[in-house]
């Protein structure tokens, strides 16, 4: 029997997956040890080999078939577009895509005028701007701190992910218009879905019953 691969998107999102895998019987020790270097763990028993990407890498993994399963922000999926079966939402992670901006800034959207977006997800408000909005805009890809385009005038607004809103406050900003809710999901490698069917279709059962079972 080969080895199903797991690539789970690193910091938090791993924590919670392996939580999850771990109330389903499909554990890993080796992935405790804070001081591990190792890059791939393995759980022997059930086959299955787990290891820590970025999230925005986890879809890439699991498209070209390195991973049979990823388990990523829906953020992530949505932006990068890739060919994947997506398969459960795991629930937690939860948190909104908002269009964000001084109250000044509302206006802008209210009228549709053409101004200037920044963010890290430029496909995911291109998408909602123009497809949904039909708003034409200017897109600005950034890295880091996003709240801080708005403050010295790079963009009227940001697209950015939200959870409690308190760095938009601190900076003096608010949440203008809601894009879409967000969470962790579990997708999977199209040909693996076939290859695999049996074993990851019970995985996927067994999950879907105990997020039922917790909710």
């Amino acid at each position: 029997m080969r080895y199903l691969t797991i690539a789970l998107g690193k910091g938090r999102l791993a924590n919670q997956a392996m939580e999850l895998f771990e109330k389903i019987g499909i554990g890993c020790q080796e992935m405790k040890d804070k001081d591990s270097r190792k890059l791939i763990f393995v759980n022997e028993e059930h086959k299955v080999r787990f290891f820590l990407a970025k999230g925005p890498d986890v879809p890439t993994y699991v498209e070209y078939g390195a991973a049979d399963i990823g388990i990523v922000g829906s953020d992530t999926i949505v932006e990068e577009g890739r060919n994947l079966f997506e398969v459960l939402d795991l629930g937690f992670g939860k948190c909104r895509m908002c269009v964000c901006g001084p109250a000044s800034a509302r206006g802008f959207l209210e009228h549709s005028q053409q101004i200037r977006v920044a963010t890290k997800y430029p496909n995911i408000a291109k998408d909602y701007f123009y497809n949904r909005k039909h708003q034409t805009v200017e897109i600005i890809k950034l890295n880091g701190s996003i709240e801080l385009a708005p403050i010295v005038g790079l963009s009227e607004v940001i697209v950015d992910i939200v959870e409690t809103g308190s760095t938009l406050r601190e900076n003096g900003l608010e949440i203008l218009e809601e894009v879409c809710p967000l969470s962790a999901r579990m997708v999977v490698n199209q040909v693996s879905m076939r290859m695999e069917n049996e074993r990851i279709g019970s995985m996927i059962e067994k999950l879907r019953k105990l997020l039922q079972s917790e909710e």
